[in-house]
């Protein structure tokens, strides 16, 4: 997506034309898969209770606890078989074009590094752990695999049109982001969320942001934060309704918003469904993880 510089603007030597590389398993050392061990238990501990039955389930059905970084050989087929999708790796951030252009044809690309131990709990560019651990349990979902099919061939029309911030934030605030009803309760699945120990528990537990229902337009609208904890967060009834609602022609939607002024983060409208009026209290006090 486009909240980062690019790291290249052509293929690099190695990459294909469609940017992807080996994930060259068999060359990461035993400190990079101890890594991913580290990462994966103090997630699965913090998620249990917390994230979403798919989440949780597709964790279970790709083995990613099985010993270190995942072989994508091995999980691909497991993948493909459930939903049809697969995971590819590039050696960086991509172009947005590359990007829906894989995510329309059931490609999900992810780095092939991971992060250094000093970078545990935060880290810009996205790694292995948060696109593999992150993203990919939730496409072992049959409805939520076919949004993201949908999110890649809408994005190639945004482009088209002028509006691809505004779908950016559709990405941004449902799959790296999202919460979800569940058992009376509210529930991970944006992969920002489940791939961070302490965004798991500020973003449900936290006082300080807003958690509102999900508006297809309100959240186009909707500015976000790039390089801290969120100041609100939308929650879908569930996948299939999300699924259902951005399966329409957008074009009517991209007319109303030319028109529409930008929400800030931290905004309720009177029209919003409140789940949680935040504080805002962590913002206040500076953000970053701030005491």
């Amino acid at each position: 997506m486009s909240d980062f510089e690019h790291v290249f603007e052509t293929p690099p030597p190695g990459a294909a034309a469609d940017w992807t590389i080996s994930q060259n398993w068999r060359a990461y050392s035993e400190e990079e898969h101890a890594t991913w061990d580290i990462l994966y238990a103090r997630q699965m501990q913090i998620l249990s209770g917390r994230a979403c039955d798919a989440f949780l389930k597709g964790t279970r059905a790709l083995d990613l606890g099985g010993g270190g970084i995942p072989d994508l050989a091995l999980l691909n087929p497991k993948l493909k078989a459930l939903t049809g999708w697969e995971v590819v790796c590039v050696p960086g951030l991509v172009p947005d074009d590359v990007f829906f252009d894989h995510l329309a044809n059931r490609r999900f690309v992810s780095g092939q590094f991971i992060r250094r131990r000093d970078q545990l709990d935060y880290l810009q560019e996205p790694d292995i752990f948060h696109d593999v651990f992150g993203h990919v349990p939730m496409l072992t979902d049959p409805d939520f695999a076919d949004y993201m099919q949908a999110y890649g061939q809408g994005g190639q029309r945004a482009q088209s049109l002028g509006m691809l911030p505004n779908l950016a934030r559709l990405y941004w605030y449902t799959v790296e982001f999202g919460l979800i009803e569940e058992a009376g309760g509210l529930k991970l699945f944006g992969a920002g969320i489940v791939s961070s120990a302490t965004e798991s528990v500020f973003a449900l537990e936290d006082p300080s942001p807003n958690r509102l229902g999900f508006d297809l337009e309100r959240v186009m609208r909707t500015l976000y934060r790039i390089d801290d904890f969120q100041q609100t967060y939308f929650v879908i009834p569930s996948v299939e309704a999300l699924k259902a609602v951005t399966l329409q022609d957008f074009e009517p939607i991209y007319a109303a918003l030319k028109g529409a002024e930008e929400i800030p983060v931290e905004t309720i409208l009177p029209t919003d469904r409140v789940f949680t009026k935040g504080s805002q209290a962590y913002a206040a006090r500076g953000g970053r993880f701030a005491a």
